[in-house]
């Protein structure tokens, strides 16, 4: 049995019937696509390097401590690797639909929370995978991690060779209640001067992090982007090389998030403006989410996360002044201990489990009017991956919604190129491609301020954002 961390049971007892809390991956292949039982047969094989995969989740009794790993004593490949094909003509706006309609199904929690599909009938031979996993298992970088398992840097492609598994015998609910007691009671007596440094450490950090939420929280802002969900998803993208923000940042300085954010800023603007909405005092407060993850974590699959709070300036029109808004802002709750604090915080909720479960289940399901989205930024490999031999073209992400948040944004960068998957309430959120072309515009409105950008990517980029907004 192996105990999931406070995050992890967080992710777990916060799902619901209308908050499916999977994060997902939507990856474009050139062809010819393999067969399915080939396909079945090689991610077998490699799930020996990810046995995470093959585990289901048992919780303690009374919530006791917080839930654990073991393995799935009824895992067959058939309840996780499916098989189907998109609807003619298999374009982008037929693919898009049906990943809204897969990666927004909850998934089976008695089970070991993944799904993969193998997509059909693309233009071009070209197929798709699409792939989910709960997020009680991941967060976005393990999410790169485990992807990673599954594809290959060397386009010659051997096939694998399966290994039989035996899963261990499903533990006893007694075995399972001992087991989280004295994981519990651990060490308490011998190292309660080992144990009290670090708690004090995370309350202080916590409680310095308070100022820095609540000055940002005094302001509802943005009413429109919060509010009832329902269970469909719509979903869509956006995508921007990763040579074009370069430019950007070279030239007005920031990170490849601060341009991203700046991005997002610019796609909710042309949102807010389409909806009757926009002043000039807009703003769209966010939820960034930002690693803890140390370099010894990676691989490891759970949530090593933790989270700033930044106003994109929707209300302003220059582009140039929207990105320095956004620097000055994770410039400075970079250094205030912002993020240090929310991950210190979860950690302390962490010691009392059966409050962590109760707060889970209510915190992602309240309507809550403060945070208006969310907008993670995931590095990807800069090179090209492989699918049993087949280059990947594409690596598009999915992020779901809960907490009365209707819309979120992920963001990831691949061989060159930077995605930005956006999940959307279904029925709130119609023009879901308003802001997607939003987004290409804010990268656009970026590159005109730079005097070097050369004059063919306007002319592209121009066109290119008039096809996705019909």
């Amino acid at each position: 049995m192996h105990r999931m961390n406070a995050l992890d049971a967080g992710m777990f007892f916060a799902e619901n019937g209308t908050t499916p809390l999977q994060i997902g991956t939507v990856s474009v292949f050139e062809g010819p696509a393999p067969e399915y039982p080939e396909l079945v047969r090689e991610i077998f094989a490699r799930l020996r390097l990810a046995p995470r995969c093959r585990q289901r989740v048992r919780t303690v009794p009374f919530n006791l401590a917080h839930p654990v790993w073991v393995d799935d004593v009824h895992f067959t490949m058939e309840d996780h690797v499916r098989h189907t094909a998109v609807a003619p003509p298999g374009g982008p706006a037929e693919l898009h639909d049906l990943a809204s309609r897969l990666l927004g199904r909850r998934l089976d929690l008695t089970r070991s929370p993944w799904e993969v599909w193998l997509v059909e009938g693309l233009p071009d031979g070209r197929w798709a995978l699409i792939s989910k996993v709960h997020h009680c298992m991941v967060d976005g970088i393990a999410g790169i991690d485990l992807l990673a398992v599954l594809l290959d840097t060397d386009p010659d492609w051997t096939p694998a060779d399966p290994h039989a598994w035996t899963p261990a015998p499903e533990p006893s609910t007694r075995a399972v209640l001992r087991d989280g007691l004295a994981d519990g009671l651990k060490g308490f007596a011998g190292q309660a001067t080992r144990l009290f440094t670090p708690v004090l450490r995370d309350s202080v950090a916590t409680a310095k992090a308070v100022p820095a939420y609540a000055s940002r929280l005094l302001n509802s802002g943005t009413s429109s982007l919060n509010g009832p969900t329902v269970v469909s998803r719509r979903w869509s993208r956006a995508h921007a090389g990763m040579d074009e923000i370069d430019t950007i940042r070279r030239a007005f300085g920031g990170s490849v998030n601060d341009v991203a954010l700046a991005a997002a800023a610019s796609g909710f603007r042309d949102l807010l403006a389409a909806r009757g909405a926009l002043t000039s005092s807009s703003v769209v407060r966010t939820l960034v989410p930002v690693s803890v993850r140390s370099t010894g974590e990676r691989g490891e699959l759970s949530n090593r996360v933790s989270a700033l709070l930044c106003d994109l300036p929707c209300g302003e029109d220059d582009p140039l002044r929207r990105l320095q808004s956004i620097r000055d802002q994770m410039d400075g709750l970079k250094s205030s201990g912002q993020a240090a604090g929310a991950d210190s915080f979860v950690r302390l909720a962490g010691g009392a489990p059966g409050l962590l479960a109760a707060a889970a289940r209510t915190a992602l399901r309240l309507r809550q009017p403060l945070i208006h989205t969310i907008v993670t930024n995931v590095p990807g490999p800069p090179f090209p991956l492989y699918s049993m031999g087949r280059r990947m073209l594409e690596m598009d992400p999915y992020i779901p919604i809960a907490a009365g948040l209707r819309v979120s944004i992920g963001v990831v960068s691949y061989d060159g190129g930077v995605s930005f998957g956006v999940t959307g309430d279904h029925e709130a959120v119609p023009d879901l491609g308003t802001l997607c072309a939003g987004i290409r515009d804010g990268i656009d409105e970026l590159l005109k301020e730079v005097p070097s950008v050369p004059a063919h990517w306007k002319e592209d980029r121009t066109s290119s954002t008039r096809e996705e907004r019909t």
